[in-house]
């Protein structure tokens, strides 16, 4: 069920591919930074705790 685009199918198409590349990039990023942050919470709390 893919509509018919005409001749803007590949804007159209490239378009929704580099919105999901770019979601796909900021979700990976939030994962990786959060991962960090853990860890630094964690050997902070370590440090602290002795």
């Amino acid at each position: 069920m893919i509509p018919d685009l005409g001749k803007y199918a590949a804007e159209v198409g490239l378009a929704y591919a580099v919105s999901i590349a770019l979601l796909v990039a900021i979700v990976g990023l939030s994962w990786r930074q959060s991962k960090r942050q853990k860890a630094a919470l964690d050997a902070a709390e370590a440090r602290k705790n002795g």
